[in-house]
């Protein structure tokens, strides 16, 4: 009778963790952020057909990497649950926390009860009023779920596209900038020496929770309307203010200034006056003697010695 090796528990789970984080780490990258516009979703994907963003409900979106047919099941469940759910109730009781808990509730029975797990991470977004309120939630293959602030990256090599992004998002940041940064975010990564990429605009699958508009929030961006945010260039720092002229002396008490005529020049006009006046000035002072130096006396003249003599 043949005996069955053993193996440890942990040493199942060790193994199963390893073959899901392998399997993820082949896959193409996909990028979620919060700005002044919405949730921003950049997935690197070529194909037109196989969407790794798509939307769960109104104000609710999914993104996946990893195999397709396994996320695809993930997220055809997660839209029957919040429909179910908001037919039964509210619209409004439909939440990103509820969707991702029950993804994590998913994962870890098939983690650990399944002889395969599922080679898939996600990324739940719910978009709030404000960039501050929005809110990402992170599952991995096991069923953790992880709260991120902010921006998420899943897939290829999360770790180094994670720190671009941190260090160069704001939740005030326009559309524009937010694709930029994402693009930039993806391309950092998988180049010859380690140098960037450029991704063109047909491999990108980008997609938005729109804050702007009521009822379901989701559009994806592409063709024509992708290409012109691709191009655009940042916005120029606005030039400093101008220092405002200093203000004409006001015309003296009791006199107003003549009709069409601003004080200023009248100011002017009386400028050449007072320099006529300094001539006669200087020949008035010419015939007089100049007044000694301090800390000086005058020697006595000359003549006032000579008359004292003969005088005496």
């Amino acid at each position: 009778m043949a005996m069955q090796f053993y193996a440890s528990p942990e040493q199942i789970l060790r193994d199963r963790a390893e073959y899901a984080r392998r399997g993820i780490a082949r896959t193409r990258s996909v990028v979620v952020l919060t700005c002044e516009a919405g949730v921003l979703f950049v997935a690197e994907n070529p194909s037109a057909a196989l969407h790794k963003v798509s939307e769960i409900y109104d104000r609710i979106a999914f993104a996946a990497v990893g195999r397709y047919n396994e996320f695809e099941n993930l997220r055809s469940a997660g839209v029957r649950l919040a429909d179910l759910h908001g037919y039964s109730y509210d619209r409004r009781d439909v939440t990103g926390r509820m969707i991702a808990n029950a993804y994590a509730r998913t994962l870890g029975a098939i983690f650990t009860a399944e002889p395969k797990p599922f080679e898939v991470e996600i990324c739940v977004a719910e978009l709030g009023t404000t960039p501050e309120r929005d809110e990402l939630y992170r599952l991995t293959y096991d069923g953790s779920v992880t709260d991120e602030p902010g921006a998420v990256a899943m897939g290829g090599q999360p770790e180094a596209i994670t720190t671009a992004l941190r260090a160069r998002h704001r939740p005030q940041m326009s559309l524009t900038e937010a694709l930029r940064l994402a693009v930039d975010a993806l391309a950092s990564v998988g180049g010859e020496g380690g140098q960037p990429r450029t991704i063109p605009p047909t491999q990108l699958e980008v997609a938005i929770l729109d804050r702007a508009r009521p009822g379901r929030t989701f559009r994806r961006i592409t063709g024509a309307a992708l290409t012109p945010l691709l191009a655009a260039e940042p916005a120029a720092e606005e030039p400093a203010a101008e220092t405002p002229a200093e203000p004409a002396p006001s015309a003296p008490a009791g006199e107003e200034p003549p009709a069409g005529k601003e004080p200023a020049p009248a100011a002017a006009e009386e400028a050449p006056a007072s320099k006529e006046k300094a001539p006669a000035s200087k020949e008035k002072a010419a015939p007089g003697k100049e007044k000694a130096a301090p800390g000086k006396e005058e020697p006595p003249p000359a003549d006032s010695a000579s008359s004292s003599g003969n005088g005496g």
